[in-house]
Protein backbone atom coordinates (compact mmCIF):
# COMPACT_ATOMS: atom_id res chain seq x y z
CA UNK A 1 0.00 0.00 0.00
CA UNK A 2 1.57 3.35 -1.18
CA UNK A 3 2.65 5.55 2.24
CA UNK A 4 0.20 8.60 0.92
CA UNK A 5 -3.09 6.04 0.74
CA UNK A 6 -1.58 4.32 4.22
CA UNK A 7 -1.67 7.75 6.07
CA UNK A 8 -4.69 8.99 4.77
CA UNK A 9 -6.84 5.69 5.93
CA UNK A 10 -5.12 5.88 9.05
CA UNK A 11 -5.76 9.69 9.50
CA UNK A 12 -10.12 8.21 8.32
CA UNK A 13 -10.07 5.56 11.16
CA UNK A 14 -8.54 7.76 13.71
CA UNK A 15 -11.76 10.35 12.93
CA UNK A 16 -14.14 7.92 12.79
CA UNK A 17 -12.75 6.41 16.62
CA UNK A 18 -13.28 9.65 17.27
CA UNK A 19 -16.46 10.82 16.06
CA UNK A 20 -17.57 7.77 17.75
CA UNK A 21 -16.56 8.16 21.18
CA UNK A 22 -17.86 11.52 21.01
CA UNK A 23 -21.30 9.95 19.92
CA UNK A 24 -21.04 7.03 23.19
CA UNK A 25 -20.35 10.33 25.51
CA UNK A 26 -23.56 12.72 23.70
CA UNK A 27 -25.91 9.90 24.22
CA UNK A 28 -24.40 8.77 27.56
CA UNK A 29 -25.05 12.12 28.92
CA UNK A 30 -28.18 13.06 26.96
CA UNK A 31 -28.33 16.90 27.22
CA UNK A 32 -28.30 19.94 25.06
CA UNK A 33 -24.74 20.76 26.56
CA UNK A 34 -23.49 17.81 25.02
CA UNK A 35 -24.93 17.64 21.38
CA UNK A 36 -23.68 14.54 19.06
CA UNK A 37 -22.27 14.24 16.01
CA UNK A 38 -25.30 14.25 13.93
CA UNK A 39 -26.66 17.38 16.03
CA UNK A 40 -23.52 19.45 14.83
CA UNK A 41 -23.65 18.65 11.54
CA UNK A 42 -26.95 19.73 10.97
CA UNK A 43 -26.20 22.75 12.76
CA UNK A 44 -23.20 23.14 10.10
CA UNK A 45 -25.61 22.45 7.45
CA UNK A 46 -27.59 25.49 8.01
CA UNK A 47 -24.98 27.65 8.67
CA UNK A 48 -23.27 26.83 5.68
CA UNK A 49 -27.09 27.55 3.44
CA UNK A 50 -27.29 30.36 4.94
CA UNK A 51 -23.73 31.40 3.88
CA UNK A 52 -23.03 32.65 7.42
CA UNK A 53 -20.24 30.46 7.87
CA UNK A 54 -18.41 30.54 4.80
CA UNK A 55 -18.32 34.18 5.24
CA UNK A 56 -16.82 34.29 8.86
CA UNK A 57 -14.55 31.76 8.09
CA UNK A 58 -13.43 33.47 5.15
CA UNK A 59 -12.86 36.88 7.91
CA UNK A 60 -10.67 34.82 10.44
CA UNK A 61 -8.65 33.23 7.80
CA UNK A 62 -7.59 36.31 6.18
CA UNK A 63 -6.73 37.55 9.75
CA UNK A 64 -4.90 34.63 10.41
CA UNK A 65 -3.01 34.77 7.49
CA UNK A 66 -2.11 38.62 7.59
CA UNK A 67 -0.97 38.00 11.57
CA UNK A 68 1.05 34.90 10.71
CA UNK A 69 2.85 36.35 7.86
CA UNK A 70 3.48 39.68 10.00
CA UNK A 71 4.81 37.16 13.05
CA UNK A 72 7.40 35.24 10.51
CA UNK A 73 8.87 37.95 8.84
CA UNK A 74 9.27 40.53 11.74
CA UNK A 75 9.98 37.45 14.18
CA UNK A 76 12.38 35.66 11.72
CA UNK A 77 14.64 38.39 10.90
CA UNK A 78 14.92 39.73 14.71
CA UNK A 79 15.54 35.76 15.76
CA UNK A 80 18.41 35.33 12.88
CA UNK A 81 20.23 38.38 13.57
CA UNK A 82 19.86 37.69 17.74
CA UNK A 83 21.20 34.37 16.77
CA UNK A 84 24.61 35.51 15.15
CA UNK A 85 25.21 38.79 17.21
CA UNK A 86 25.66 37.96 21.08
CA UNK A 87 26.30 41.62 22.30
CA UNK A 88 22.30 42.49 20.57
CA UNK A 89 20.99 39.14 21.74
CA UNK A 90 22.17 40.41 25.74
CA UNK A 91 20.76 43.07 25.64
CA UNK A 92 17.15 41.96 23.57
CA UNK A 93 16.83 39.28 25.77
CA UNK A 94 14.83 40.64 28.60
CA UNK A 95 12.60 42.37 26.74
CA UNK A 96 12.08 38.65 24.81
CA UNK A 97 10.91 37.02 28.66
CA UNK A 98 8.86 40.13 29.17
CA UNK A 99 6.62 40.05 26.01
CA UNK A 100 6.66 35.80 26.62
CA UNK A 101 5.30 36.23 30.10
CA UNK A 102 2.49 39.03 29.23
CA UNK A 103 -0.96 37.75 28.77
CA UNK A 104 -2.50 37.37 25.42
CA UNK A 105 -5.83 39.17 26.45
CA UNK A 106 -3.42 42.32 28.14
CA UNK A 107 -2.13 42.91 24.72
CA UNK A 108 -5.37 42.40 23.26
CA UNK A 109 -7.09 44.90 25.39
CA UNK A 110 -4.42 47.26 25.22
CA UNK A 111 -4.07 47.20 20.87
CA UNK A 112 -7.98 47.69 21.34
CA UNK A 113 -7.53 51.08 23.90
CA UNK A 114 -4.78 52.42 21.95
CA UNK A 115 -5.18 51.83 18.43
CA UNK A 116 -9.29 51.68 18.33
CA UNK A 117 -11.61 49.12 17.12
CA UNK A 118 -10.18 47.79 13.80
CA UNK A 119 -8.23 45.02 11.61
CA UNK A 120 -4.64 46.76 12.35
CA UNK A 121 -5.08 46.64 15.95
CA UNK A 122 -6.59 43.03 15.77
CA UNK A 123 -3.69 41.72 13.71
CA UNK A 124 -1.23 43.97 15.36
CA UNK A 125 -2.28 42.45 19.04
CA UNK A 126 -2.01 38.61 17.84
CA UNK A 127 1.60 38.99 15.48
CA UNK A 128 2.99 41.01 18.59
CA UNK A 129 1.77 37.52 20.58
CA UNK A 130 3.47 35.63 18.04
CA UNK A 131 6.92 37.38 17.07
CA UNK A 132 8.00 36.46 20.60
CA UNK A 133 7.91 32.78 20.24
CA UNK A 134 9.22 33.06 16.72
CA UNK A 135 12.13 35.03 17.94
CA UNK A 136 12.95 32.58 20.35
CA UNK A 137 13.14 29.38 17.64
CA UNK A 138 14.95 30.89 15.04
CA UNK A 139 17.42 32.37 17.41
CA UNK A 140 18.05 29.07 18.60
CA UNK A 141 18.40 27.70 14.96
CA UNK A 142 20.74 30.59 13.99
CA UNK A 143 23.09 29.89 17.20
CA UNK A 144 23.23 26.24 15.70
CA UNK A 145 24.60 27.04 12.29
CA UNK A 146 27.44 24.86 11.26
CA UNK A 147 30.90 27.21 11.18
CA UNK A 148 31.82 24.50 8.56
CA UNK A 149 29.14 25.72 6.04
CA UNK A 150 30.22 29.35 6.50
CA UNK A 151 33.80 28.56 5.75
CA UNK A 152 32.76 27.13 2.61
CA UNK A 153 30.64 29.90 1.49
CA UNK A 154 33.75 32.27 2.87
CA UNK A 155 36.00 30.48 0.14
CA UNK A 156 34.06 30.57 -2.83
CA UNK A 157 33.07 33.93 -1.82
CA UNK A 158 29.66 33.79 -1.77
CA UNK A 159 27.42 36.88 -1.69
CA UNK A 160 25.47 37.65 1.41
CA UNK A 161 21.82 36.95 -0.96
CA UNK A 162 23.77 33.61 -1.88
CA UNK A 163 24.91 32.33 1.40
CA UNK A 164 21.61 33.48 2.99
CA UNK A 165 19.92 30.65 0.10
CA UNK A 166 22.43 28.37 -0.05
CA UNK A 167 23.63 28.02 3.70
CA UNK A 168 22.10 29.26 6.49
CA UNK A 169 18.23 29.42 5.37
CA UNK A 170 19.09 25.17 4.56
CA UNK A 171 20.35 25.02 7.87
CA UNK A 172 17.38 26.95 9.57
CA UNK A 173 14.42 25.28 7.61
CA UNK A 174 13.48 22.83 10.77
CA UNK A 175 13.30 25.67 12.74
CA UNK A 176 10.62 27.60 10.45
CA UNK A 177 8.80 24.57 10.35
CA UNK A 178 8.53 24.52 13.91
CA UNK A 179 7.89 28.10 13.94
CA UNK A 180 5.45 27.89 11.39
CA UNK A 181 3.26 24.68 13.05
CA UNK A 182 2.88 26.31 16.63
CA UNK A 183 2.55 29.57 15.10
CA UNK A 184 -0.18 28.83 13.49
CA UNK A 185 -1.89 26.71 15.84
CA UNK A 186 -1.40 29.41 18.64
CA UNK A 187 -2.44 32.25 15.93
CA UNK A 188 -5.75 31.14 15.24
CA UNK A 189 -7.03 30.68 18.90
CA UNK A 190 -5.75 34.33 19.52
CA UNK A 191 -7.68 35.73 16.63
CA UNK A 192 -10.48 34.06 18.22
CA UNK A 193 -10.21 36.20 21.47
CA UNK A 194 -9.55 39.31 19.17
CA UNK A 195 -12.77 38.48 17.09
CA UNK A 196 -14.88 37.36 20.66
CA UNK A 197 -13.55 40.85 22.26
CA UNK A 198 -13.75 43.30 18.99
CA UNK A 199 -14.99 42.59 15.79
CA UNK A 200 -18.43 42.12 14.33
CA UNK A 201 -17.94 38.80 11.91
CA UNK A 202 -15.62 35.75 12.51
CA UNK A 203 -15.36 32.34 13.91
CA UNK A 204 -14.98 34.14 16.91
CA UNK A 205 -17.46 36.65 16.88
CA UNK A 206 -20.56 33.81 16.28
CA UNK A 207 -18.67 31.54 19.07
CA UNK A 208 -19.52 34.61 21.49
CA UNK A 209 -23.10 34.69 19.62
CA UNK A 210 -23.82 31.44 20.15
CA UNK A 211 -22.70 31.32 23.33
CA UNK A 212 -25.12 33.91 24.45
CA UNK A 213 -28.06 31.92 22.97
CA UNK A 214 -26.59 28.69 24.86
CA UNK A 215 -26.61 26.67 21.24
CA UNK A 216 -23.32 24.57 21.67
CA UNK A 217 -23.98 22.41 18.52
CA UNK A 218 -23.46 25.63 16.62
CA UNK A 219 -20.94 27.06 18.42
CA UNK A 220 -19.04 23.30 17.88
CA UNK A 221 -20.01 23.82 14.37
CA UNK A 222 -17.87 26.72 13.30
CA UNK A 223 -15.04 25.09 15.71
CA UNK A 224 -14.73 22.28 13.98
CA UNK A 225 -15.03 23.99 10.83
CA UNK A 226 -12.44 25.88 11.29
CA UNK A 227 -10.12 23.35 12.86
CA UNK A 228 -10.83 20.94 9.37
CA UNK A 229 -9.38 24.00 7.77
CA UNK A 230 -6.52 23.62 9.68
CA UNK A 231 -6.04 20.33 9.13
CA UNK A 232 -5.90 20.53 5.49
CA UNK A 233 -3.50 23.37 5.50
CA UNK A 234 -0.65 21.11 7.62
CA UNK A 235 -1.91 17.94 5.55
CA UNK A 236 -2.02 19.28 2.21
CA UNK A 237 0.63 22.39 2.22
CA UNK A 238 2.58 22.32 5.34
CA UNK A 239 3.72 18.77 5.50
CA UNK A 240 4.27 18.42 1.64
CA UNK A 241 6.84 21.67 1.99
CA UNK A 242 8.20 20.44 4.93
CA UNK A 243 9.37 17.09 2.94
CA UNK A 244 10.36 19.15 -0.11
CA UNK A 245 12.41 21.53 1.48
CA UNK A 246 14.56 18.98 3.79
CA UNK A 247 14.96 16.59 0.41
CA UNK A 248 18.61 17.80 0.37
CA UNK A 249 19.31 16.42 3.41
CA UNK A 250 18.55 12.60 1.89
CA UNK A 251 21.27 12.88 -0.19
CA UNK A 252 24.53 11.00 0.51
CA UNK A 253 27.44 12.05 -0.59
Amino acid sequence: MPARIKTWSLITLSLALFLSLWAAAALWVNDNTLPSPLDVWQSLRVEWRSGELLMHLSYTLLRVLAAFLVAMTIGSAIGIWLGMKPLADRLIDPWLILLLNIPALVIIVLSYIWFGLNEAAAIGAVALNKIPNVVVTLREGARSLSPDYAELAQVYRFGFLKRLRHVVLPQLQPFFAAATRSGIALIWKIVLIVELLGRSNGVGFQIHLYFQLFDVATILAYTLSFVMVMLLVEYLLLQPLDKHANRWRAVRV
